[in-house]
């Protein structure tokens, strides 16, 4: 197997490979939230779809987004190959963002990005590993490195296709954003040489393979309590690109310094507070560690929770004021609502990724993927709830199904830590 080892040459201290996916990650998911920050808002205002539908339709595009590479990833691992499914998905992907373009292929348009987005995106991270001789302790690092990515082109990616869209028209923005996913395909591919070769990604022989594992039942059933609760959270985190950004369009006061706020720049909040918060967030659960804390991953997920509850009751505030809040407010709404995704969402992939058996490490995280789809469905159905409510009781009603999650994660909290304590205890 070819990898580069630690004395091989790199790039910041890691293998040249690294930035290469990093880089191509960056690019498409500056396409990906690109476009989603123009979604919602070139339904209502240029097709003049019913909010409802509108909402409907994000939720929907949202899902098939998580549930395509699942599907991905077994075609990749079984037909294409890593490198073929990036290279084909990529560029089925930037096709659909120059189709979104013209109006009359709205529908085919985001059908096309979806199944490009298949197999795109399981193929990209899964090639980190094959960058690293077993043993390496950058490995350790490398998936931190890789999620900046996605989160730098998330930050760019309102700021840049929002603009477009806002000032220009809307197509120009859809267009920019099928640019930065080329950009991305010309990179990967000038990086081939820095990636391992494909035939280092070629499965052992049965005879050595590790012997696949079983999922224990109650393995099992915690996962799936933890994938309902995160369906149910998701459903109130997910309207942040949509109702709520139907919201900052109406009912805010963007203006500052005389200019006023685009709209879509709100969207760019989220990932720059994601950025900002991770270090210090490692860092106090490291200590934690350090002096002997006692690990709770579902706790933890519980508490983040919670946060979104608040960030929720903070915009029912607002909204049940009257008035047009003022533009820092939204901004200390995208705060809360981060820091609240940090505890839940990525310590639910790593719960996930950790009681994964022997040779189902890829089936169990599809089924964390599950969970997202779930509740991006959920997401687009309460979205239609959003003119029947009033913008006060329906951030109350998200409020309401954050708490809910929080609940149930704290009730199956003391069996998540006798199967997490049964497991180290076997390793």
């Amino acid at each position: 197997m070819t990898v580069e080892g630690a004395a091989a040459p790199s790039w910041l201290g890691q293998p040249r490979g690294l930035t290469v996916l990093f880089l191509t990650n960056m690019w498409e998911q500056f396409s990906y939230y690109g476009m989603r920050a123009l979604l919602v808002y070139y339904m209502t205002k240029q097709l003049l779809l019913p909010q409802g539908q509108a909402s409907l339709i994000y939720g929907a595009y949202t899902a098939c987004a998580y549930f395509t590479p699942i599907l991905g990833g077994v075609i990749a691992d079984r037909l294409l190959g890593k490198r073929r499914a990036i290279l084909l998905g990529g560029s089925i992907m930037a096709i659909g963002h120059f189709m979104m373009a013209f109006e009359p292929l709205f529908y085919p348009a985001l059908v096309t990005i979806a199944l490009g987005n298949g197999l795109f995106l399981p193929s990209l991270p899964s090639q980190i590993d094959d960058l690293y001789a077993p043993g390496d302790p950058r490995v350790g690092w490398a998936y931190n490195v890789y999620y900046v990515g996605v989160n730098i082109g998330g930050f760019l990616a309102p700021l840049l296709c929002g603009t477009l869209g806002e000032v220009l028209g809307w197509h120009y923005g859809f267009g920019a954003a099928g640019i930065g996913m080329v950009v991305g395909l010309c990179i990967y591919i000038w990086g081939q040489r820095y990636l391992p070769s494909p035939r280092s990604t070629a499965r052992a022989p049965a005879t050595t393979a590790q012997p696949r594992g079983r999922f224990p039942r109650d393995i099992i059933l915690l996962l799936v309590a933890v994938a309902l609760c995160v369906t149910v959270f998701r459903a109130a985190y997910e309207q942040a690109g949509n109702t709520v950004a139907l919201w900052a369009d109406t009912s805010v006061d963007r203006r500052a310094a005389g200019a006023t706020i685009p709209m879509t720049w709100f969207q760019s909040l989220n990932p720059l507070f994601v950025m900002a918060m991770t270090p210090p967030l490692l860092v106090l659960w490291r200590r934690r560690a350090a002096r002997g804390g006692a690990e709770r991953p579902v706790r933890r997920m519980a508490v983040g929770a919670l946060l979104v509850a608040g960030a929720f009751l903070l915009l029912a505030a607002l909204a049940t004021a009257g008035g047009k809040a003022h533009w820092p407010w939204l901004a200390l709404f995208f705060a809360l609502l981060t820091f609240g995704e940090l505890h839940i969402l990525p310590t639910g992939l790593g719960l996930f990724a950790r009681l994964a058996p022997t040779g189902l490490g890829a089936t169990t995280v599809a089924a964390w993927y599950l969970a997202t789809f779930g509740g991006s469905l959920a997401a687009g159905l309460v979205g239609t709830l959003w003119t029947q409510l009033g913008h006060g009781g329906f951030f109350l009603l998200l409020a309401g199904l954050a708490a809910v999650a929080a609940l149930l994660l704290m009730m199956i909290d003391p069996a998540a830590r006798r199967i997490l304590d049964s497991q180290m205890v076997q390793k």
